[in-house]
């Protein structure tokens, strides 16, 4: 029976280039979880956008000399791109800036306000005497006050994960001149978040299958207690507040992004023709995962569900499976901090998009902190991808084409390993499919390269190439068996490899896409005409390691 699933993926600032610890935190993961999806013919949904009104946006364009707007739309743009090369498939990539968000945001902000969940209050906000400006909290910097970062800022605390505040900082100055900042009196609506603890509380209690790390941190923070946050700010740029005396104010980027999810599953009925498509996805039976990176915990496991749960009728988070971080050559990534990790778009200028797919699959940061390396990644690539998966359907499909006329052989007498192996086939397809559903992908890829680990030690025994010169139809049943699971393994690394795997798909024969044929084995009949095939994956020098470490820190 056929599935529903809402995929929400994080909405990355539109302030600098995506780099290879926004693919392995969020969209990579969210990538070959919809893909799993379509292949097994469930009706899903992936939205996300660029997220233009943070102050992550204001402060590029002050560096840059250019208007916010300037830099939201050159780097949206340049996302667009990068997903498209990467092969990340939405349904709907949008963007903050739409009035549509604007409007989806207004009726959940005077739905919470009527129903008492958004309040009036006046606040002391950080104040630059300096710049003349309330400084919106990323304009602060401090030590934090729970792990004492010096780089903490007034929002959150890179190192330790913790929501902050500008007053919560220890040692706090104004990040464009160094002042330490007043706090001036001024109105402000927050919301009440203390309201929600006890109902979430319970409902986070009860979420067993989410990962460890998520709950645990989640429970964490509802243990010490919610307190109400202001969800209005002192500037001029990002989505206005819908109540008269407000003007010069606007809704802090925190309360609008998150709505994002909805209001793009709204654009997105719009532009399908059906307007009311998106209450399916969000009221109907749906399983909805939210895929981020560790630094978004509390947003969409307390701040997203407590809204939510405030305005009614939506359904809450199925799971939450938020990855860890990224390093690189052993350094945290950090585009705040001025550590530039390699851009996706300055890689794929280089290497092809599926084995930095590949490694970023079996090197996923899903329990903990994992580290890249360059020499690592092309280790992968020449004896995984290369050596292992390439080579397999390589010397099978070339020297069959070559030695039975383009086209599938027939298959004698199966003995046992070979029933053993097409066994062990299937097994992989049912082991990867349900690794996959509950969002173990680095488990799933290394199961899938274990198959085609065991197809070539079965090659290696069965040597058809020697054996085609006394006994053809033995080598014709031992690569009939190979075709038969390089059939299997186009499928299970489909989520994983989607461009080889539409080339091993054609080279076998067959029409359309991957994805249209499911989540099977298909059949390989004796006879079907194969078409020629080329190699699947590159070797590349180890020499490249050094160079590109040498990229590293460099300003993007």
């Amino acid at each position: 029976m056929s599935e529903r699933i809402f995929i929400g993926v994080a909405w990355p600032y539109a302030n600098g280039l995506l780099h290879l610890g926004h693919l392995a935190g969020a969209y990579l993961p969210a990538d070959i979880f919809a893909r799993y999806h379509r292949i097994k013919r469930n009706e899903v949904l992936m939205v996300s956008g660029s997220d233009r009104h943070g102050t992550a946006i204001t402060i590029r364009a002050e560096q840059e000399g250019k208007s916010p707007e300037e830099i939201a739309d050159k780097y949206h743009d340049l996302y667009k791109e990068a997903w498209q090369k990467i092969g990340i498939t939405w349904d709907l990539y949008t963007s903050t800036g739409t009035a549509n968000h604007a409007e989806v945001t207004h009726d959940i902000f005077l739905n919470l306000l009527n129903k008492g969940y958004i309040y009036k209050s006046s606040t002391f906000q950080p104040y630059c005497p300096s710049c003349r400006r309330f400084l919106p909290d990323r304009y602060v910097e401090g030590s934090c006050p729970h792990c004492h970062d010096p780089g903490a800022r007034g929002d959150q605390c890179d190192e330790c994960g913790k929501p902050l505040s500008a007053a919560e900082l220890l040692n706090p100055r104004c990040r464009q001149c160094g002042t330490q900042p007043e706090f001036r009196e001024t109105e402000h609506f927050f919301l009440k978040l203390s309201a929600f603890q006890e109902q979430l509380k319970a409902w986070v209690s009860q979420q067993s299958h989410w990962r460890a790390n998520v709950r645990n941190f989640t429970l964490g923070f509802l243990e010490e207690g919610l307190h109400d946050r202001a969800i209005t700010r002192d500037i001029d740029w990002g989505v206005s507040v819908p109540i008269a005396g407000f003007e010069d104010k606007r809704i802090y980027v925190w309360f609008e992004n998150i709505i994002g999810y909805l209001s793009a599953s709204k654009e997105w009925a719009k532009s399908s023709g059906n307007p009311e498509a998106w209450r399916a996805f969000w009221q109907g039976d749906t399983k909805s995962y939210y895929f981020i990176g560790k630094d978004n915990i509390v947003f969409h496991t307390m701040n997203w569900p407590a809204m939510l749960m405030g305005y009614g009728g939506l359904n809450l988070p199925y799971d939450v499976p938020a990855n860890e971080f990224l390093t690189i050559e052993s350094k945290k990534v950090s585009k705040s901090r001025g550590l530039a990790p390699p851009p996706v778009l300055d890689c794929l200028s280089r290497y092809d998009p599926d084995p930095l797919r590949y490694y970023f699959s079996a090197n996923m940061p899903e329990m903990g902190d994992s580290d890249f390396t360059w020499a690592d990644f092309i280790r992968r690539n020449n004896d995984e991808l290369v050596a292992t998966y390439g080579n397999l359907v390589n010397r099978v499909l070339t020297f069959t084409y070559r030695n039975f006329e383009g086209k599938v052989p027939q298959p004698q007498t199966l003995d046992g390993e070979s029933r053993t192996l097409l066994k062990k086939s299937e097994e992989t397809l049912s082991n990867v499919s349900d690794l996959l559903y509950r969002c173990h992908f680095r488990e799933a890829v290394r199961v899938a390269m274990v198959l085609a680990q065991e197809t070539n030690r079965y090659l290696d025994e069965k040597a058809p190439w020697k054996t085609i010169k006394e006994n053809r139809e033995s080598a014709a049943t031992a690569l009939y068996v190979a075709i038969c699971v390089i059939s299997c393994l186009k499928t299970v690394f489909y989520p994983f490899l989607p461009f080889s795997s539409q080339k091993v798909h054609e080279y076998l024969g067959f029409e359309g896409r991957v994805e249209d044929s499911g989540w099977q084995m298909l059949p390989m009949t004796p006879g079907q005409k194969l078409r020629e095939p080329k190699a699947l994956f590159v070797k590349l020098d180890k020499a490249l390691a050094e160079e590109e470490s040498s990229r590293l820190g460099q300003a993007h």
